[in-house]
């Protein structure tokens, strides 16, 4: 990737950013000083759960689903190892944000040639669209299982999200941060009770956090495998961690940035630990109720929802699904809007009131909702909802990559540059995470 036509300044970057990222609420959440660790951890505590959502969307559902009917616990440990793979990701981008003053968007308008620039940013916004594409869909089919909503008029009803968005912003960031945290924990609740009424084996559910060669060896395991993989680890989150870090009020001094890059790690990792439960339970209600029975085969969000019912034995388990992925669903919404002021930003430095920002979003996921809802029925929108994690896979690696770079240079990082080992993990990470989506991009085109 060619750089730009200036200089290189003392610290390795070309320029200082235009503004701060997201500077209506930069540096607007106080850290309190002198104060204990529990204090000062409550005051960096939000941003893990707005990322988090991204790795529990109904993107995932397909996959976590398909995954435990067919192959029972065996994948949960696929689960655990994506996880791990993110929460290594996501501190990386809170590095990146603390240390250099910039988000992802920025660092990579600073580092690159205006031509690659606008090409990261096309591909930012088409994964973005892609992942609003699936939170619409979700959001849609979960108003139609619960109140029987035509999936044309639910995926409309989803375009109202703009409003709540809007009115959070305006309150303050802490809002829009506890309204997440409300969400996940409705949907964290709901899965509590699925698995409760599942009756899971909990010596296997143990046992599958295991890996296994079987996965490797299996080609169709290996498949869903991946998917599972490529569902997990969302571009835009990169993006959007490094620069919400950014809302609290840290010091410059080199003390005050260490102290940050520390308590915004533990609240990424605690966070990203509860996508590990969500996702983790969804597989294992999904073994528990449909593996071993003549319902393997079910992968559709839908058919899991009618299926539960009856095979748990109470209505409740249906009404739960469907409550949980309404929630993921809007959820996800939510931080869709803020990504994608943050790339626009970032990256070509174009502001857009965040109104007419999240406008433009919400139709590019609506129109190909709508036009598959109306020509295919519901049918058709599980094929879109795997098309939409296929995009997510592709652009991948091209947030990946500049972010394992960034954070690898000691000229741009200086005392904060990333020690070796996690240096050498970042890399190895990426690496396969490129080789993984490509080869996944290979096997759906294929097949």
């Amino acid at each position: 990737m060619g750089a730009g036509p200036l200089p290189e300044r003392q610290d390795g970057w070309r320029s200082s950013p235009d503004l701060p990222s997201l500077p209506e609420v930069h540096g607007s959440i106080a850290v309190p000083t002198g104060a204990g660790f529990w204090r000062k951890m409550g005051a960096f505590a939000g941003p893990g759960y707005l990322v988090a959502v991204g790795y529990m969307d109904p993107g995932n559902w397909a996959t976590d689903l398909a995954g435990g009917a067919r192959y029972g616990y065996t994948l949960l440990s696929v689960i655990l190892i994506s996880n791990l793979m993110a929460i290594l990701l996501q501190t990386l981008a809170v590095r990146l944000g603390i240390a250099s003053g910039r988000d992802l968007a920025q660092a990579c308008r600073d580092a690159y040639s205006k031509p690659v620039t606008i090409a990261l940013w096309v591909l930012c916004e088409i994964a973005i669209a892609a992942c609003d594409l699936a939170e619409v869909i979700g959001a849609a089919i979960a108003l139609h299982l619960l109140f029987g909503i035509p999936m044309v008029w639910g995926v409309l009803i989803t375009a109202a999200d703009v409003l709540v968005v809007l009115f959070l912003q305006h309150k303050g960031f802490r809002y829009v941060e506890a309204l997440v945290v409300a969400l996940i924990l409705a949907i964290a609740g709901s899965f509590a009770v699925e698995m409760y009424l599942s009756r899971p084996d909990l010596g296997a559910v143990a046992a599958g956090f295991l890996p296994t060669t079987e996965i490797l060896t299996d080609r169709e395991m290996l498949y869903i495998a991946l998917g599972i993989m490529g569902a997990t680890v969302m571009p835009h989150n990169l993006y959007l961690h490094s620069s919400i870090v950014q809302t609290r009020k840290y010091g410059d001094s080199e003390a005050s940035r260490t102290e940050a890059i520390r308590f915004a790690s533990i609240d990424s990792s605690v966070a990203l630990m509860s996508a590990l439960f969500i996702n983790g339970a969804i597989l294992i209600m999904a073994a528990a109720t449909f593996h071993g029975t003549p319902h393997e085969a079910v992968a559709d969000i839908g058919d899991a929802h009618n299926l539960l019912s009856p095979l748990l034995g109470t209505k409740l388990a249906g009404v739960l699904f469907g409550i949980a992925l309404l929630c993921s669903g809007q959820n996800a919404t939510l931080t869709g809007t803020l990504a994608g002021q943050i790339v626009m930003e970032g990256f070509i430095n174009v502001r857009l009131r965040p109104w007419l920002r999240r406008l433009i979003t919400r139709l590019v996921a609506i129109v190909p909702a709508v036009i598959v809802v109306v020509l295919y029925g519901d049918r058709g929108t599980g094929a879109l909802l795997i098309l939409s994690q296929v995009v997510l896979s592709l652009q991948l690696p091209f947030a990946v990559f500049p972010l394992v770079a960034f954070t690898s240079d000691r000229r741009k990082m200086g005392v904060f540059v990333s020690p070796v080992w996690v240096r050498v993990l970042a890399w190895t990470i990426a690496v396969i995470i490129g080789a993984l989506n490509v080869w996944l991009l290979y096997q759906t085109i294929a097949g």
